[in-house]
């Protein structure tokens, strides 16, 4: 058969029969785009992977438990030949030659009669990619075109029209690469960007030039941006018919507060969504290395603001039950602090050698991982020169982490410089 180049098409397969030939690795990537545009997926093969079994018992594939027979082709629209056994493969596209149903193989595509593209979304898009049967090629293609549409750098009238109201996005722990697509994707739409200090800051040097930033950073004992302020401004700017993002780093629902700003948008009319966020206590602990649950080692957390000092008549932190827990303890804005609440905690009955790790400017360039103990951190907090922004992790996970640490030498020692990539 003479080579020519495919011919780009795409098959609307909502409810519509799809065979799948094949139980393992191969149909186990084909069969979620299969689902995804609404196929019915009929799989059959002498045997699946685990993560196909678990599709059938959701009832979202049918299976046939047997190798393949022509009359399977039955009622079918496209076929997907995906065994380990060329002659079975060889088998099906045959059949499925004599039916004139499109056939993929996954095996050998110059025999068959369809490729599978390379394919990615945004907004409401798929794009496909198409190539002589080199993957790698067409993949590469393919998260170049989705990356450029991501970040803003494909042309300007790809943006859809501007739609009032607002977005709360979570920006994660700091790194650029942590936000969500989701969240990416409102950011390059936004009319008007409303930035925290702790948000993401490169990612603002990506939006369009039209984009308006307003920044309304609240900085630790210094200049800050009231609440009230803040939701009259999204509030004005969402009814005067602008789309505004409200960025924020980590989640916006987690310290953020970030349902103050969804009451305020609500009282006045205003269309608002969210877009949730990697929360900080849990990414940055994860970004350092250090679990906040293990095995036969913690089975729980608890994420505490210790922005107030222990006895602080606004402070709605029982201080005492928290020193009465076990598991893993999460501080946030608890620098300042650290000192008084490690006093309460020992009170409580908390184990003086208690491992503590202070993670500070967590995903950034400068970040570093202090190593201590309970009983000594209010004096390594100062020793270290630790600033906020920092996550105090506390428990027998940060020994988990750090066991040469916390099995040999002193933690008055360690140090430890963990950047994440750049």
């Amino acid at each position: 058969m003479e080579d020519h180049p495919p011919y780009p098409s795409g098959l609307r397969l909502a409810g519509r029969r799809v065979l799948v030939v094949g139980g393992g690795h191969v149909a186990q990537r084909r069969i979620p785009g299969l689902l995804a545009a609404g196929a019915e997926v009929v799989v059959v093969s002498p045997s699946v992977t685990p993560a196909i079994e678990g599709q059938v018992l959701a009832g979202e594939v049918t299976w046939v438990e047997r190798g393949f027979a022509d009359e399977d082709l039955a009622a079918t629209w496209y076929v997907i030949a995906a065994t380990n056994d060329p002659a079975v493969n060889e088998q099906v596209s045959q059949a499925a030659e004599l039916a004139r149903i499109f056939c993929v193989r996954s095996d050998d595509g110059a025999s068959a009669t369809a490729w599978t593209p390379a394919t990615g979304r945004y907004d409401g898009l798929t794009l496909a990619v198409l190539g002589r049967r080199e993957p790698r090629r067409t993949a590469a293609v393919r998260d170049a075109i989705v990356n450029a549409l991501h970040e803003g750098t494909v042309a300007a009238d790809v943006r859809r029209p501007s739609v009032p109201g607002v977005t709360l996005v979570g920006g994660g722990p700091g790194h650029p690469e942590l936000i969500s697509v989701a969240g990416r994707r409102a950011l390059m739409e936004a009319d008007v960007v409303v930035a925290d200090r702790l948000a993401p800051r490169e990612l603002l040097g990506d939006l369009s030039a039209t984009t308006e930033v307003v920044d309304v950073a609240k900085l630790p004992r210094g200049r800050a941006a009231a609440q009230e302020g803040i939701n009259r401004l999204i509030v004005e700017r969402a009814l005067s018919g602008q789309h505004v993002v409200r960025f924020k780093g980590g989640d916006s629902f987690v310290f953020g507060r970030g349902f103050e700003e969804i009451e305020a948008c609500r009282e006045a009319g205003v269309a608002v969504r969210v877009i949730p966020g990697l929360s900080s206590p849990l990414a940055v602990p994860a970004v350092a290395g250090i679990p906040v649950t293990h095995r036969g080692v913690a089975h729980d957390f608890t994420v505490v603001s210790g922005h107030l000092p222990p006895g602080h008549p606004d402070s709605l932190v029982d201080w005492d039950a928290v020193g009465r827990l076990r598991g893993t303890l999460l501080l946030m804005m608890a620098v300042e602090n650290a000192s008084a609440i490690a006093t309460c905690l020992l009170a409580a009955g908390r184990d003086p050698a208690t491992p503590v790790a202070v993670v500070c400017d967590g995903s950034m360039p400068g970040e570093r991982t202090v190593l201590t103990t309970l009983v000594e951190v209010g004096a390594d907090v100062g020793r270290h020169a630790v600033r906020p922004p920092a996550i105090i992790v506390v428990g027998d996970v940060v020994a988990v982490a750090h066991p040469n640490v916390y099995g040999g030498r002193g933690p008055d020692e360690a140090s430890v410089s963990r950047p994440w990539p750049s």
